[in-house]
């Protein structure tokens, strides 16, 4: 993780560390294949109970601190290890659970672009929020500026959404998310998305 300095940093970086998220180091990681192309963003979308934000439960699960018996919908993922990269609140706050350049445990059973196993090549990015249901604007800031600072560090050549990876299995972020936004916001070519997300 990165170090604590009291010198500015206007580097995005620090190693596969953004310099402006906050971290919280996760166990659920591991090492990338050797030589694996790091040139796919999956947009997920995570809340913890469901619908209700704000609340701490997301960080603990990615960590591994989740306490199961706090709320009933939690026996249902108990002993579940999971990460991703990046979590953005609903008020738009970055927090980074895993180094971009480790595996984080984000996409599950997966291919994209004619390949399998999304883990491996890609970085995964966790909106507070619920499939299928609308997102902040301060959510599609954080995610945008985020995209721009990956592809200074990272090859990405496509955006997709979880439900993109895994389709019949996820369907998260869900019909509420508007990848044009996002689109609009990067200024990024359209084949860089989803076909099915951007209008004609």
């Amino acid at each position: 993780m990165p170090t604590a300095s009291t010198e500015p940093n206007t580097q995005p970086w620090q190693g596969g560390w953004h310099t402006g998220a906050k971290a919280l180091s996760s166990p659920h990681c591991g090492p990338r294949p050797e030589g694996a192309l790091i040139d796919l963003i999956v947009v997920h979308s995570i809340s913890l109970p469901p619908g209700e934000y704000g609340g701490r439960a997301v960080h603990d699960l990615f960590v591994g601190r989740l306490d199961w018996d706090a709320h009933p919908y939690f026996q249902g993922i108990r002993g579940l290890q999971v990460s991703a990269h990046f979590f953005i609140t609903r008020k738009g706050a970055l927090w980074q659970f895993v180094d971009c350049d480790q595996r984080a445990w984000h996409a599950g059973r997966s291919s994209y672009r004619g390949r399998m196993e999304c883990n491996d090549d890609s970085v995964g990015i966790e909106l507070e929020g619920l499939e299928g249901l609308h997102f902040e604007p301060a959510q599609y800031t954080a995610l945008a500026q985020l995209c721009k600072d990956l592809a200074l560090r990272y090859p990405i050549a496509h955006v997709a959404g979880h439900e993109h990876i895994a389709p019949g299995r996820k369907a998260d972020p869900g019909a509420g998310f508007d990848w044009p936004r996002l689109q609009g916001l990067l200024g990024w070519a359209p084949e860089r998305f989803p076909a099915t997300t951007l209008s004609p």
